[in-house]
């Protein structure tokens, strides 16, 4: 049971990415999906959440407008894609799952699987 993010790389300010969360030994979109990130020097913050169930999604408010997470259910993976990239976006991105009848508040808490994160760099 993993979850493995990919799709990072180094892009100018104003591109885009789309990071890709795929999951192997258990079916993704039973499960709430958060995707976090962390800049050397600054804590881990939650970027973008979807839930279980309806599939409602949730972001940070220095990515909403810029940034949408999705499921492809048949591939059994969550991106998120990324626009208008800025320099602050700059971090190791990460996503993670948390057990299905988990009672945290919010969508980003009570993660307890992580994947390997992907580095994401926003530069001219």
């Amino acid at each position: 049971v993993q979850l493995q993010a990919s799709g990072g790389g180094l892009v100018q300010p104003g591109g885009s990415l789309r990071l890709s969360c795929a999951a192997s030994g258990f079916t993704l979109d039973y499960y709430a999906i958060g995707w976090f990130r962390q800049a050397p020097g600054k804590e881990r913050e939650g970027v973008s959440c979807i839930s279980n169930g309806d599939g409602s999604t949730y972001y940070a408010d220095s990515v909403k407008d810029r940034f949408t997470i999705s499921r492809d259910n048949a591939k059994n993976t969550v991106y998120l894609q990324m626009n208008s990239l800025k320099p602050e976006d700059t971090a190791v991105y990460y996503c993670a799952t948390k057990p299905a009848d988990s009672d945290w508040p919010t969508c980003f808490g009570g993660m307890d699987l992580w994947g390997k994160g992907t580095q994401v760099t926003v530069s001219s």
